[in-house]
């Protein structure tokens, strides 16, 4: 193998891997109605077991990370790769709900950590100016996931069962395991690392906090909008329900277009870049709202909304690689904690406005706001930044 071609074929791996992790996390969504009635439970019950696999990601960053902070990171990523392939195969013969929801909450404990340690992999793959590139190839598996991998996903659930999604999901975890031991390097653990040193640095660092806040809530309103898009293109919008795949294949899409857009802006610069696309997302949010009604009109816009969030997750990534100082592999695993948080804020906040009466387009007022928030703690990190520099001078 050509040694130029090394780097390319190990960031393809790792980007498998992402592949695999935004397939499986997102299909259970497409095949809700079969998940119900497979283990004999409503549907807003059977949600639940989306909850379990949001929840196992933001507890498995940390005591993931904490315990793996010394181990060669190839295999750790064999081995977080190697568990979720069983605990996807754990899903699929899982004989009734509980169980479910037990062996999903499993499935997300190694998400964060993968994301984590992958990100650092590929930094470490290419020269300094390339690896907002690097970032950005293993977060477009996670988009490309959206665009084919959970549409195909759905599909098998529908005709062969729910079950076979899982099989799936273990078929590919097992895939990326054997991709990963043949094209990404192995190199020793760090003897100096340890956990309990992350977790000193972590707790201790106001930028990583800062940098988390932007995620945890900056982030949340494209999933205000997400989570209920459905209602918003029919009840609002006025179309019909058919028409419903293509504004999600618009969301997908949209993922794709903005992390290889996010890769070239961190070039440029990851602060620059995270504090446009909170700006661009605040009035994204505002166009979103006022186009809701008139139908197609709103469909680039969630494009745009997407592709915009997606800018905002690859920068994430990357400043929190460089703010995390000895809390590297926590602080890189910790973005996709963050991540998951925003996600369950938007959809409850979204849900709680459309409860009160105001609207399948108001999640979008919220999603604005929640914009505004996330480019405040940016400015805060700002000057925290020139101040502790000033200091140091």
């Amino acid at each position: 193998m050509p040694p130029a071609r090394r780097p390319a074929l190990a960031i393809l791996a790792l980007a498998v891997g992402g592949f695999t992790i935004g397939t499986t996390e997102f299909m259970t969504m497409g095949v809700l109605p079969e998940i119900a009635d497979g283990v004999d439970v409503s549907v807003p019950t059977a949600g639940h077991v989306i909850s379990a696999y949001a929840l196992g990601v933001v507890v498995g960053v940390p005591i993931l990370a904490f315990f793996g902070a010394a181990l060669p990171r190839r295999a750790a990523l064999v081995g977080l790769m190697g568990a979720y392939a069983v605990f996807n195969l754990l899903s699929a013969i899982a004989p009734g709900y509980h169980v479910l929801a037990g062996a999903r909450f499993l499935d997300g404990l190694p998400h964060g950590a993968y994301f984590g340690i992958a990100s650092l992999v590929a930094a470490g793959l290419v020269a300094p100016a390339r690896r907002g590139r690097a970032v950005a190839s293993v977060m477009l598996g996670l988009s490309v996931a959206n665009v084919v991998g959970v549409p195909l996903a759905t599909v098998i659930g529908q005709n062969i069962g729910w079950r076979a999604c899982y099989l799936l999901g273990a078929v590919l975890a097992v895939a990326t395991v054997a991709l990963v031991l043949a094209w990404v390097p192995s190199t020793p653990g760090d003897p100096e690392a340890s956990g309990r040193r992350e977790a000193r640095a972590f707790f201790g660092n106001l930028q990583v906090w800062l940098t988390l806040g932007v995620g945890a809530v900056g982030f949340g309103g494209m999933f205000a909008v997400y989570s209920y898009i459905a209602k918003t293109v029919t009840v609002v919008g006025g179309l019909e329900r058919g028409v419903v795949p293509v504004f999600v294949l618009a969301l997908g899409l949209g993922m794709v277009v903005g992390t290889w857009i996010a890769g070239e802006l961190a070039a440029w610069s990851v602060f620059r870049s995270l504090l446009g696309a909170g700006v661009v997302g605040i009035a994204l949010m505002l166009l979103y709202f006022a186009a809701a009604p008139h139908g197609w009109v709103l469909l680039p816009v969630a494009f745009a909304v997407t592709a915009v969030g997606s800018v905002l997750v690859v920068n994430l990534q990357l400043r929190l690689m460089d703010v995390a100082g000895d809390a590297v592999t926590l602080g890189a695993a910790m973005n996709h904690a963050a991540l998951n948080i925003a996600n369950a804020l938007g959809a409850w906040l979204g849900g709680l406005v459309i409860a009160a009466g105001y609207g399948y387009r108001a999640p979008a007022l919220v999603g604005a706001v929640l914009a505004v928030v996330g480019v405040a703690i940016l400015l805060v990190s700002a000057v925290v930044h020139r101040r502790t520099a000033a200091s140091a001078a």
